[in-house]
């Protein structure tokens, strides 16, 4: 077997792992309205299923593509505002308006790493930055197109909210198919070698601007989506949605989960926003233990939590007479 045969079948071993174990940790929580009967906190696991969402997205652009954007925020307001302005101004049935938003938050997507993925490093985060805060205040000055800070209102989609609650986890499944479907083939393969190595992969004939290209507009679509599901479910739609700290909250998540898997996302955006929510009822310290989550977690476990398993359980196989 040549070198390249055997990274591409372990590759493949790898993200068949972490897609069964997200598999588990959604099938966990598939069985929380068991235990959790309350409305309130059913609520919050759908938003941290819309989190999940974005943290896939975004993860898909850094972490397997190597390209650090700071605007999954900003597309998600753009998917949101998409069905929300359809629905407000010519009377857009949702399904219409979610399929919009999806194909708009792509065309935007592509359109913005068209112009901005020649850029590397912090000359992109900047420019996705600045991206994302212009996508805020326009929101918010547009007060006779978007009503501003007033929000819109968006119609819900679903009876209750235990139907949300699944209807979301059945969309988070589908875009961790998804997403395993597409690493696994030659486009996901040039992904991960322009994360490893841009100059090498470019050496080897990618074509590094179209793949990242397109990496960033499927990202950009997904976070739309993302965006637009949730604006059906809180059937309020606000320039809120693409602040900042909603970003900072994404990449926490997926920092903390493990970032280039496809478990660490999943598992990180659960966590992250329930004990966020939890934290919110003993005083309001989220960002700053989230901050020194982050911080902790990049200087010791680069892998995240999802790493620190994955060393226990190397570590067990092997055995105390193995270990080093």
């Amino acid at each position: 077997m040549m070198p390249s045969d055997r990274f591409h079948f372990g590759s493949r071993w790898r993200l068949a792992v972490e897609f069964g174990w997200s598999l588990a940790i959604l099938a966990a929580v598939a069985l929380l309205p068991l235990v959790v009967t309350g409305d309130y906190w059913r609520g919050v696991i759908v938003v941290a299923t819309y989190f999940a969402i974005l943290a896939a997205a975004w993860n898909l652009l850094a972490g397997f593509a190597g390209q650090f954007s700071l605007a999954p925020a900003a597309f998600a307001a753009i998917g949101a505002y998409t069905t929300g302005l359809g629905h407000h101004h010519w009377g857009w049935p949702p399904l219409p308006g979610i399929l919009a938003s999806v194909l708009i938050g792509g065309v935007i997507g592509l359109l913005l790493g068209r112009l901005v993925l020649r850029l590397r490093g912090p000359y992109l985060g900047l420019t996705t930055l600045a991206f994302a805060e212009i996508v805020r205040l326009v929101i918010s000055n547009s007060t006779e197109l978007t009503r501003g800070d007033l929000g819109l209102n968006v119609p819900g989609i679903l009876p209750s909210r235990i139907a949300y609650y699944y209807f979301f986890l059945a969309v988070l499944v589908l875009v961790q198919v998804g997403l395993l479907v597409l690493l696994r083939t030659r486009a996901g393969l040039y992904l991960q070698a322009i994360r490893d190595d841009e100059t090498a992969a470019a050496g080897r004939g990618v074509s590094v601007v179209r793949w990242k290209t397109l990496a960033f507009g499927l990202s950009a679509a997904l976070s739309a989506m993302a965006g637009a599901l949730y604006g059906h479910f809180a059937q309020l739609v606000s320039p809120e949605m693409a602040l900042i700290s909603q970003t900072g909250l994404v990449l926490s998540m997926v920092v903390i989960g493990g970032i280039g898997t496809l478990v660490g996302p999943i598992a990180g955006a659960f966590l992250v926003y329930t004990l966020s929510e939890w934290l919110r009822s003993v005083g309001g310290y989220q960002l700053v233990v989230f901050a020194l989550l982050v911080i902790l977690v990049a200087r010791f476990f680069r892998e995240g939590l999802w790493g620190l398993v994955r060393q226990f359980g190397l570590a067990r196989a092997r055995g105390p007479e193995n270990r080093p």
